[in-house]
């Protein structure tokens, strides 16, 4: 069974920055594309950062492009999110989410097989 757990959310002001990370228990980790989503209240889940198991597909939001970087790293079947300049728009429930077929880096939230809990983030004005 595929466990994962997100770590690294908090509060912090706008223009400041997080990183979370996304530890996956899953033998078959370096084959999945990953993904990071986020979910505001009263929103829809939305697609913030993609990336396929060998890190050569990336994929990001307009709202998030030039301030966000996601990066894996299959020898500790992690996946991480750092947020630069960060801004309350931002603020949300981020999502780390597994997709086992892994050669492309799908956006669609739909596509993704494994989620974990998601951990919050603020960002204060």
């Amino acid at each position: 069974q595929v466990q994962m757990v997100e770590s690294g959310g908090g509060l912090v002001q706008a223009g400041g920055s997080l990183r979370l990370s996304c530890l996956v228990s899953a033998p078959r980790f370096p084959t999945y594309a990953m993904g990071w989503f986020r979910q505001a209240p009263g929103k829809e889940r939305e697609f913030v950062a993609t990336i396929n198991w060998n890190s050569e597909i990336i994929n990001y939001a307009d709202s998030v492009k030039g301030r966000f970087t996601i990066s894996r790293d299959n020898d500790k079947n992690t996946v991480n999110l750092q947020m630069n300049n960060l801004k309350p728009e931002d603020t949300a429930t981020y999502y780390c989410a597994a997709n086992w077929a892994g050669a492309g880096a799908p956006m669609s939230p739909n596509e993704y097989d494994y989620w974990g809990r998601g951990t919050q983030v603020t960002v204060s004005s």
